[in-house]
């Protein structure tokens, strides 16, 4: 028997990662899936399973994070006669906790898959020097770092931390996936009308396991003297995890985006990111 025809739905949401055990579903954890799926299973009655953009950590944030969900086109509350009904967003904000936000809910177009089509994923990453530390409401997103930084040498070494490279050295590893990423832009930059902020901006094709975390945490040791410039491209040669490297706490850390192709782009990038990857492949 053939299975009933499906509709994709794209979910764009936000989330304050503070009080989550990440993205990924996990028994007996509190985690952005666990809750997005137990309301909309509620919604539709019936189970549903999610497809994230990119998994976020513990403690790790998201402004702009997307996922999609496979619906019967038959209709359930999520899809009436085709359509999303007009007042989902507002049903969801009332059933939801507010540290998850669904801010729209759209019919995905042919080949859309949340992870694989994506062609970028941006994150920022937040760090406070002032002595008395971040301000009260943007302590939950916000590195306090006790010494100063020299922001010219940590966006020195950040540029030669550009282009296609292993990044080995600052993932942790998992079976059979691959560690070779575009990083397509980093940089330094104080943070318009706060005192003692900056932010890394980062954005690249893919992001391994503790990646953004890692490189922030490299750049630190640069920017606090301990380390020279050139010293975090350099690891870029290792073929291995770089113990050396302090990954920064997860909370500093937040999605800001993701970037997908034209629609009639989108099963071609699908399919261009579940090939296995080689360096200049």
């Amino acid at each position: 028997m053939s299975s009933p025809p499906t509709r994709r739905l794209r979910f764009d949401l936000a989330y304050d990662g503070t009080d989550f055990a990440g993205w990924a579903r996990q028994p007996d954890l509190r985690t952005v899936q666990g809750v997005l799926e137990e309301t909309l299973s509620t919604l539709a009655r019936e189970p549903v399973a999610l497809t994230v953009a990119g998994r976020t950590d513990a403690g790790v944030h998201a402004d702009a994070q997307v996922a999609h969900l496979d619906v019967p086109a038959s209709g359930t509350a999520l899809l009436v006669d085709g359509v999303v009904p007009d007042g989902l967003v507002r049903r969801l904000a009332r059933m939801l906790p507010p540290d998850v936000r669904v801010h729209a809910v759209t019919g995905a177009p042919a080949g859309f898959d949340a992870r694989f089509s994506a062609i970028r994923r941006h994150y920022a990453y937040r760090v406070c020097t002032a002595p008395s530390g971040p301000e009260p409401l943007r302590a939950r997103d916000t590195l306090r770092w006790y010494r100063p930084l020299d922001v010219a040498a940590m966006s020195a070494a950040a540029r030669g931390m550009l282009g296609e490279h292993d990044f080995a050295a600052f993932c942790r590893p998992r079976e059979g996936a691959t560690t070779i990423r575009e990083l397509q832009r980093l940089t330094w930059l104080a943070v318009p009308g706060e005192r003692d902020v900056v932010e890394a901006r980062l954005s690249a094709d893919a992001f391994c396991h503790s990646m953004v975390r890692s490189v922030v945490g490299a750049l630190l040791a640069v920017g606090e003297g301990r380390r020279d410039v050139d010293w975090p491209a350099a690891l870029l040669e290792r073929r291995e995890r770089a113990s050396e490297v302090h990954v920064v706490a997860a909370h500093g850390l937040r999605l800001t985006g993701v970037d997908y192709p034209d629609d009639d782009g989108l099963a071609a990038r699908a399919a261009t990111t579940r090939a296995v990857r080689t360096l200049g492949g």
